[in-house]
């Protein structure tokens, strides 16, 4: 399975220690070479910054096809421009965004798309971690991870978990 993942789930599953559940779903994730600079800018430290630079299943990868990434570039940051890029080129079978905007369009450019919440409700659904909710409510209060209630609730629904009181 070919997984391509932007910054935000590997920034946000490092900042509540669960980074290691893509290892575990995906086996390899692979990550263009802005993801790569956004996670490991000295200027600006973030979660996942360490990991990124000495796990050996998280590759960086080249985008090849610049005009690609020009294009998307008009609405995307450039993460998520050369993450879609990226996973158009290497056929993946998935790329993980959080982004709305960025969903969108992958899902416009016919990608699987998923984001940290969607991994999560796997994670659970593979019996990799018992329940969904501690990990929600850790990247709402470590993370710093906005998500509307009415989604927090509909998570927790697909989890088949008690939602929110």
């Amino acid at each position: 399975m070919i997984i391509v993942s932007d910054t935000s789930p590997i920034n946000n599953l490092a900042a509540i220690q669960a980074l290691d559940l893509l290892r575990e779903l995906y086996g390899t994730v692979v990550i263009p070479e802005a993801v790569y600079h956004e996670l490991t800018d000295p200027d600006f430290p973030v979660a996942g910054s360490i990991e990124v630079q000495t796990l050996e299943w998280i590759q960086c990868q080249a985008v090849t096809n610049s005009a690609m990434i020009e294009a998307l570039s008009n609405d995307l940051d450039p993460g998520e421009a050369e993450a879609i890029a990226l996973a158009i080129e290497i056929k993946a079978d998935q790329v993980l965004i959080d982004e709305r905007r960025g969903r969108l369009i992958a899902a416009r450019l016919n990608l699987n798309c998923t984001g940290v919440l969607g991994v999560l409700v796997e994670a659970k659904a593979q019996g990799l971690i018992p329940a969904v909710k501690p990990l929600l409510d850790a990247l709402i209060d470590q993370a710093g991870f906005w998500i509307a209630q009415p989604l927090y609730d509909r998570v927790l629904r697909f989890a088949e978990e008690n939602e929110s009181e």
